[in-house]
């Protein structure tokens, strides 16, 4: 304030206080004042009982009146400082004047703009603050589970009167403001409320609401310019390459699948068949109906619904896995630096949107699980990253806060609040989404705090081993959290080390996963299968080693995006020969795959066998099943699918020796193996022999636990699926020859680079009863 202009309410007051306001008026109108509340809104006079002071920021007002409850009739503000302060004296009713500060439906203002443009509202500056000392508490101590309720921005009604309140966690700002379209973006107009030592800030600001742009501007503490931050707490954000937040609410849907829910609730998935559908959203498939040059031309979320969950269903999937939904700014990382964790992408419309899908998942059968990124996050400006001007989310030492691999930050796991935003994330898409599931994206980085890092570039623990002991105590009380209050979901480890016990209860030392990716299966499977089948001899153990850990965890078996991109070729081309052995070598590692113990993931496009790696950029390459092969092996994905479903020795054991017996896991010289598996009732078994090489053997003998017809339920050399049509005529009746350890043989017509399923369709009937069963014949 200039020195020539008094304020109305300074009048009476000592030069030493009034010296202080006016010291604070000047912060307040260069945007650094940390409590506005001290300046705006109305304020008692001591010295004049009775009267009230409002003060309105408002730099594009030419002038600004205060209308008082009932009263039609305007008490004109006085223009304070030249930047847009305005102050109104205010006389309280009669018999008011023992209320010092009126509530906030006491009166309104009145602005007037120079285009002569009149706007009525009520003073933000007038409301009370919201969040309860207890909901801090919770906060601090990091036990808020329903965080993302009280921080963010939410439509309220409060005293009757409609707007948002927003709240942000920032304890090193110096100040913070909500800006947006609303305010021309300025940071003075709206500066927030801060909740003293909680770091927490919160401002309402009537008749505002839903779709509104907004960010939060957040001066620092320790200087520099003001920071424009996207809300870590928004549900919904603008379509990249914009970074606001965007207020939403999405309490409002109106969900079909309490049936769904109700069944889902128990956690029985260990004996049920679980296939995984592993999707990219944006490259699943584009719209017909848009042109190529339109880099919009994703389907929506109700467009998937129409057309991913059908052919889910019909492929016989279980579940839906989608890549990272929630809000990144770049296509190419696939979601997993996600920027916004409560907003679902608006790549692909609302979050209602994203219900309707999953709610017609669920009515459909088929549950849905989400990649989550809980390991790290990227450095983009409008980001998590330096929130406050300092390392709030992340490690401020390097060593400890940045990641190598990636160049993203890596959270501050031992930060009570960080646990809390991210706990209180996990529970938010179970919540809110009703999704099923998590699967948790490179656990392994979290668990080693050497993790792709040399020597003297990391800090060892506090007892100087390599363990991160406090991410390490995240992952157990997340796992803790999620399954108590959500008892069937389903938590999935991306973890490719040795680490003990990753799906061991915490009780017992664990981490407390449901699931853990296989990835030594997947690596020694691949790496088996990409060598001619003449070398194939050499590497039999390849194929058998990961049967001696089969059962130390509950393993996922993933043929996942991460193999088929970044110059790893596609699956089809990974296969050695011509493309007939291609192919077929391709069906072989499907059926492989269902054959073996553990839950299953196929990445979306593999069915097709394109020749082409993964791209984010195009669609899945559909036209390839107009070819035979192409169109054959989507039949046996289908085909696998289906009978891992409806087989319960597929898939009732997969997590102990009961469900699995070795036949011959011997015999390189043939490169075959064959095995049993089993249900939980032994007797319910299917007979697996796999070749992997282009010979047929015509006369290879396997022995079976019991003697009868066996049925050959899948063949993957059918001509059906592309293949040459070797096999067993449907079936084959046992031999009582023992081999393999068990009393009973088949002889089988074994077909190149194929596997065959047979099952028991009729045993053998003991001689008595045989004889028993004859007619008798006539005197």
């Amino acid at each position: 304030m200039k020195e020539n202009e008094k304020s109305p309410a300074l009048a009476g007051v000592t030069r030493s206080v009034a010296s202080v306001l006016r010291d604070e008026i000047e912060l307040l109108c260069r945007g650094e004042h940390p409590e506005p509340f001290h300046i705006l809104g109305p304020h008692s006079i001591a010295d004049k009982p009775g009267t009230l002071t409002v003060r309105v920021f408002e730099p594009q007002a030419q002038e600004v009146a205060v209308l008082w409850e009932n009263s039609q009739s305007p008490l004109s503000a006085t223009k304070i400082h030249a930047e847009g302060l305005f102050e109104a004296l205010v006389a309280l009713p009669v018999g008011a004047s023992e209320r010092k500060i009126p509530s906030a439906d006491s009166y309104r203002l009145r602005l007037t703009f120079p285009d002569g443009r009149r706007v009525e509202t009520y003073d933000p500056y007038a409301f009370p603050p919201l969040l309860t000392d207890y909901d801090l508490h919770l906060m601090g101590e990091g036990t808020h589970y329903l965080k993302y309720e009280k921080l963010g921005a939410h439509v309220r009604e409060i005293q009757g009167m409609c707007g948002v309140h927003f709240a942000v966690w920032a304890p090193n700002a110096r100040r913070v403001s909500v800006v947006g379209d609303f305010n021309r973006w300025d940071g003075r107009v709206h500066p927030v409320r801060s909740r003293g030592s909680t770091g927490v800030w919160e401002l309402f600001i009537p008749g505002l609401g839903e779709g509104l742009v907004y960010k939060f501007e957040v001066l620092s503490q320790l200087g520099g310019a003001a920071m424009l931050k996207a809300d870590p707490y928004a549900f919904c954000a603008e379509l990249r390459p914009n970074t606001a937040s965007i207020v939403r609410q999405i309490d409002g849907y109106e969900w079909a699948d309490a049936k769904w829910m109700e069944q889902h609730e128990k956690p029985d998935w260990l004996t049920k068949p679980l296939s995984i559908y592993e999707v990219h959203p944006g490259s699943w498939r584009r719209s017909l109906g848009r042109t190529p040059a339109d880099d919009r031309d994703w389907l929506t979320y109700r467009e998937l619904a129409d057309q991913l969950i059908p052919y889910a269903k019909e492929m016989g999937f279980t579940h839906i896995e989608l890549m990272p939904v929630m809000e990144h700014p770049y296509d190419a990382s696939w979601g997993y630096q996600t920027t916004s964790y409560f907003a679902v992408t608006s790549r692909y419309g609302s979050p209602a949107d994203f219900m309707h899908f999953v709610d017609r998942c669920h009515l459909e059968g088929i549950g849905v699980l989400l990649d989550w990124t809980p390991a790290h996050f990227p450095r983009d400006a409008h980001g998590l990253a330096l929130f406050d001007g300092t390392h709030l989310y992340e490690h401020a030492d390097p060593r400890r806060g940045t990641h190598p691999d990636w160049g993203t930050l890596v959270f501050n796991y031992g930060r009570n609040e960080v646990q809390n935003f991210l706990i209180s994330n996990a529970l938010f898409w179970m919540d809110k989404y009703h999704v099923d599931g998590l699967r948790v994206d490179a656990v392994a980085s979290m668990l080693y705090l050497d993790y792709s890092r040399k020597e003297g570039e990391w800090l060892p623990n506090q007892h100087g081993g390599h363990e991160n002991l406090e991410a390490i105590a995240f992952l157990r009380r997340l796992n803790e959290v999620l399954h108590a209050q959500h008892p069937g979901t389903l938590v999935i480890a991306e973890e490719s080390t040795s680490w003990p016990a990753v799906t061991r209860p915490t009780y017992t030392g664990g981490l407390g996963f449901d699931l853990k990716w296989n990835m030594g299966w997947m690596n020694d499977t691949l790496r088996y299968m990409a060598r001619d089948s003449i070398h194939r001899r050499f590497h039999h153990n390849e194929m058998t080693f990961s049967m001696m850990y089969a059962f130390s965890e509950n393993f996922v078996l993933p043929l996942s995006h991460d193999e088929v991109v970044h110059g790893k070729h596609s699956l089809l081309s990974k296969m050695p020969g011509d493309a007939w052995r291609q192919f077929a070598n391709l069906r072989l590692l499907f059926a492989w795959q269902f054959a073996n113990p553990g839950k299953k993931l196929l990445f979306m496009g593999s069915e097709l066998a394109p020749r082409h790696e993964w791209s984010e950029e195009s669609s899945l390459e559909w036209r390839l099943l107009e070819s035979p092969p192409h169109a054959g092996m989507q039949k046996l994905v289908a085909d696998l699918n289906h009978l891992y479903t409806a087989e319960r020795a597929l898939h009732e054991v997969e997590f102990e020796w009961q469900g699995f017996q070795w036949l011959d896991a011997n015999d390189s010289v043939n490169s075959i193996f064959s095995f049993l598996r089993r249900a939980r009732d032994t007797n319910n078994f299917l007979v697996v022999v796999a070749n992997f090489t282009p010979v047929v053997h015509e006369e290879y003998r396997i022995g079976v636990p019991e003697a009868g017809r066996y049925v050959e339920i899948l063949n993957t050399d059918s001509e059906y699926y592309g293949g040459s049509g070797v096999g067993n005529l449907g079936a084959v009746e046992t031999e009582s020859v023992p081999v393999n350890g068990q009393p009973h043989s088949l002889r089988l017509r074994v077909p190149p680079l194929g596997a065959v399923f047979l099952k028991l369709d009729h045993p053998a009937l003991p001689i008595a009863e045989l004889t028993d069963a004859l007619p008798i014949a006539p005197a």
